[in-house]
């Protein structure tokens, strides 16, 4: 006989969002900030970043090799596997989150999770779940460096291109409870 704890049920007081799902409009200024690219390539440039395909899908960490570069994909692949990853951010925000977002808040949170995934956003989810949304908003804006191997040494760089995404993903946390959300 085990020693250990049932688990608990996980139950809408646990998982407050967990019938929330990405809204159009956010997936769809994803897809936009997503440019589909029909072909394998580098996501800092030539021979910098990660190996990257369709709309900022991870081939694999580290650059693309020469024969991977030469790898094209169709349009159906990439709207496939977009629509697979949101729904994998969605499902990690559902499960990670604790207490009940706004519409824009859980739109923002799938977008930093479909970029950063479940390993980046560990800490944004913390200060959530504590209440501390000013915090997240600040460690949202912090995430905007990436690692680069650089004549063999890994580098951090600040990906610019991030930027103004952490910015629109941090904005939600920022807005007053009592303040209604608009949605551009």
């Amino acid at each position: 006989m085990s020693n250990k704890p049932p688990k608990p049920k996980t139950t809408a007081l646990t998982l407050p969002n967990a019938s929330m799902s990405m809204s159009g409009d956010a997936r769809a200024n994803m897809r936009a900030t997503e440019k589909a690219v029909y072909k394998y390539y580098n996501d800092m440039g030539k021979d910098k970043g990660n190996c990257t395909w369709g709309a900022g899908i991870l081939a694999h960490k580290g650059v693309c090799s020469t024969e991977e570069l030469g790898r094209l994909v169709n349009a159906r692949s990439v709207d496939i596997v977009f629509g697979q990853k949101v729904a994998e951010a969605e499902r990690i925000v559902r499960r990670g989150i604790h207490v009940h977002l706004n519409q824009a808040q859980f739109d923002a949170l799938c977008s930093l999770s479909y970029n950063a995934g479940q390993r980046g956003v560990t800490d944004t989810f913390a200060l959530v779940n504590k209440g501390d949304f000013a915090g997240a908003a600040a460690n949202i804006n912090t995430l905007i460096k990436v690692t680069m191997i650089v004549n063999g040494k890994k580098k951090y760089v600040t990906a610019r291109g991030l930027i103004q995404r952490r910015a629109e993903e941090s904005a939600p946390f920022l807005t007053k409870p009592h303040q209604p959300i608009t949605v551009n």
